[in-house]
């Protein structure tokens, strides 16, 4: 059955590029509207659908210790094409998923192309959608437009949907002097497409990473302005944030140097700068965790005070953009819809979860439940014991809406492995794979009953 009446997709990021998928997949028409490029953002550089803003990291790919990686295995099994696209373009990162930023966007972008039931119209929906678009999904992210901001706002009674997360600097890997640097992953992983030597590494003493806080901590910073009165979400600070809570923490942070020897002393330096590899061709790297607020001169004088990057030229600094979330607990239902107005569905992270993977999959999810609600089909949820029930549940309900902020997938979201009678309880290296193992048994259960999965 073919659906005559198409569902409209507001935002071509990653959410709303897998939604439009997900629709076309199950037969659905689907129009997805994106404004770039007739009208640009802050924070994208191209017209490209799912264009990757910040990280080219997708996280760990261990579908049996990692929260992210049991999501990925199950966005595979469902016919992602988020993941498809990234696995097609990965480049190394030990333990990682990380993909070349503008190899995936394009696969991304002529995938939906090429689909017949996907229209991809580039224009920007100002306000809410019209009321003859009996069925929308707005996945508008992180960056959506400040008219269907106060919209949303009008329509719900909220009184903020704004925070701040920061943009990590790129530099061209030849610019690295490699007497200081190696490459080499935490504890010598390899991970998909990897080696073991899949970063950059770039050590310092304790006299180096003292002065390296010292210029931190000094350095000019970009001024908010009034309307910019927003809080930081905690899994993305930027790192002269986190350094200003004390001397130590970016060497338990991202300058961690556990698992690392440095080949020209043989030991563990005090700490050390990550360098993930940005592109397919290995010519880019992106400092790992060092999202900021610098000033772009300050970013340039701070950063090559750090051994090996004394001559690093840099593709792009770092920099800043606004985060839009909505309450999601108190405003949406079960299925993504909002309680105000269930023509209008919500994916990605304005829902509240934080991270590509996550605003990729509840993009999934939405995409689902628009088809079948459109075809007249019944779908359940995907059971709460897997990695996209558990995200689902925890910003439809399972989390405090009074206190409710970003969340990325985490094995916490999983309800736990219950002790059997007569049975010793699981050991605490036993739990997590138990707990995917268990995830991925109950999501091949759900797909054979779920009437619209791909066979």
């Amino acid at each position: 059955m073919t659906a005559t009446k198409p569902v409209h997709v507001v935002g071509g990021g990653l959410a709303g590029s897998e939604a439009a998928w997900q629709l076309a997949r199950a037969g659905v028409p689907v129009v997805l509207h994106e404004m770039r490029p007739v009208r640009e953002t802050a924070a994208h550089k191209t017209g490209g659908l799912a264009e990757l803003v910040c990280s080219n990291s997708f996280r760990s790919d261990d579908a049996m210790n990692n929260a992210v990686g049991l999501l990925h295995e199950e966005m595979r099994r469902y016919g992602s094409l988020i993941m498809a696209c990234g696995d097609r373009h990965k480049v190394p990162a030990g333990g990682a998923l990380a993909v070349d930023r503008d190899g995936f966007s394009d696969a991304v972008t002529a995938a939906l192309e090429a689909q017949p039931l996907v229209t991809i119209e580039r224009t920007e929906v100002a306000g809410l959608p019209p009321e003859d678009w009996d069925s929308v999904i707005l996945a508008t992210g992180p960056l959506t437009s400040p008219s269907l901001t106060d919209a949303i706002l009008a329509l719900t009674g909220e009184e903020q949907l704004a925070f701040f997360d920061a943009i990590a600097p790129i530099v061209y890997t030849e610019s690295v002097d490699f007497s200081r640097a190696w490459y080499q992953s935490r504890y010598d992983k390899p991970g998909p497409g990897g080696s073991g030597k899949d970063y950059i590494n770039c050590p310092l003493d304790q006299a180096q990473y003292e002065a390296f806080i010292d210029a931190l901590l000094a350095a000019e910073k970009t001024a908010f302005k009034e309307w910019e009165d927003t809080p930081y979400f905690e899994g993305c600070l930027p790192i002269e944030v986190m350094a200003e809570r004390g001397r130590e923490t970016l060497r338990f942070g991202p300058m961690k140097p556990v698992g690392l020897t440095d080949p020209n002393t043989g030991t563990q330096p005090h700490a050390v700068v990550q360098l993930r590899q940005d592109n397919a061709l290995a010519t880019l790297y992106n400092l790992v965790g060092f999202q900021t607020k610098l000033k772009y001169g300050e970013q340039v004088g701070v950063f090559r005070t750090i051994p090996g990057l004394e001559n690093a030229e840099f593709a792009r600094l770092g920099g800043l953009h606004r985060n839009t979330f909505i309450n999601s607990p108190r405003l949406l239902d079960a299925s993504l819809r909002l309680k105000v107005q269930p023509r209008l569905r919500f994916a990605g992270q304005i829902t509240g979860v934080e991270g590509y993977v996550e605003s990729a999959a509840i993009g999934l999810i939405a995409g689902r439940f628009a088809a079948a609600e459109r075809l007249g089909v019944e779908m359940a949820p995907p059971p709460a014991t897997t990695a996209l029930g558990a995200l689902l549940n925890h910003i439809t309900g399972g989390a405090e809406a009074e206190t409710f902020q970003p969340m990325n997938i985490n094995f916490g979201l999983l309800p736990p492995i219950p002790k059997e009678p007569g049975r010793k309880r699981l050991k605490k290296a036993e739990r997590k794979p138990a707990m995917a193992q268990r995830a991925l048994s109950d999501l091949a259960v759900w797909l054979g009953d779920e009437r619209l999965a791909a066979e």
